[in-house]
């Protein structure tokens, strides 16, 4: 009856997938039934596992192109679908409940639940949650519809965290942006106000030396005066001091005059 429904190629692809996996897990459990070792048939349940978590997502991709071509199928065809959809999810519980039975039968004490999102409930040994096998084909259908609203829930929510993240991300490089280039221009400053004070140091020592110099032309020049001012006042003193040159424009001092007054005398007596 499948391959009389009228699917799009989209959906025809998954589909096909979805049986292609049915019978692997078909043929999957029928060896099973052969293989004596239990390290073997644990493995070849992880085997299964895994394409039963493939179906699982087949089968929600399935539902999902399903709702999106529901307006443009006629209301007979979108019945037909569900039911070829509800036919699948049943099918899958059926391999959920036998992989349940297989792992008791292996010895796990804990009844665990193959979490499909098609119509069983997360693993536990609560008596509060119901066996898959325990469960009518409605109730899994129910179970399994519930669990996916709940994926697409927590895939909704995750989206938004990771919204949230790029949001605060994009702002926390804006900001670093601004820091680096305000840092950047602190450094300009920096710079410039190291080479300021560098010629200004330079400045400060020439003029240092400037001061050094002026102070030792100014000392010399003192010298120079208090010398000359020595010999003139060691001259006016000591006139007869040969020892001492005559300070140029400087007229010698006059020599002493002799009275006359008593020779003169002397001859009129």
């Amino acid at each position: 009856m499948a391959a009389d429904l009228p699917m799009s190629p989209q959906l025809e692809q998954i589909h096909g997938e979805i049986r292609d996996n049915f019978r692997a897990l078909a043929n999957g459990f029928q060896r099973l039934d052969k293989i004596k070792d239990s390290n073997r048939q644990s493995k070849q349940l992880e085997e299964l596992t895994g394409k039963m978590r493939e179906c699982k997502r087949l089968i929600k991709e399935f539902d999902r192109e399903l709702k999106d071509e529901e307006g443009r199928n006629p209301p007979e065809v979108n019945k037909e679908l569900n039911d070829e959809k509800q036919s699948m999810i049943k099918e899958l519980n059926s391999y959920v409940a036998l992989r349940k039975t297989y792992m008791s039968t292996l010895g796990n004490k804990k009844v665990e639940l193959f979490d499909m999102g098609a119509g069983v409930s997360e693993p536990t040994a609560d008596d509060n949650f119901q066996v898959a096998s325990a469960m009518s084909n409605q109730e899994l259908v129910n179970a399994g519809m519930k669990t996916m609203d709940e994926t697409d829930q927590t895939i909704e929510r995750t989206k938004k965290v990771v919204e949230q993240t790029i949001e605060v991300g994009t702002e926390t490089a804006v900001q670093l942006k601004g820091q680096t280039d305000q840092m950047g221009r602190i450094v300009n400053e920096l710079d410039t106000i190291n080479f300021s004070i560098k010629k200004a140091s330079q400045l400060v020592k020439e003029i240092g030396r400037q001061v050094a110099t002026d102070k030792c032309i100014m000392l010399f020049l003192l010298l120079i005066v208090c010398g000359v001012i020595a010999i003139i006042v060691v001259k006016i003193v000591n006139p007869n001091n040969k020892n001492i040159r005559d300070i140029p424009g400087l007229a010698p001092p006059a020599p002493t005059r002799r009275l006359l007054y008593l020779r003169d005398a002397e001859y009129y007596n």
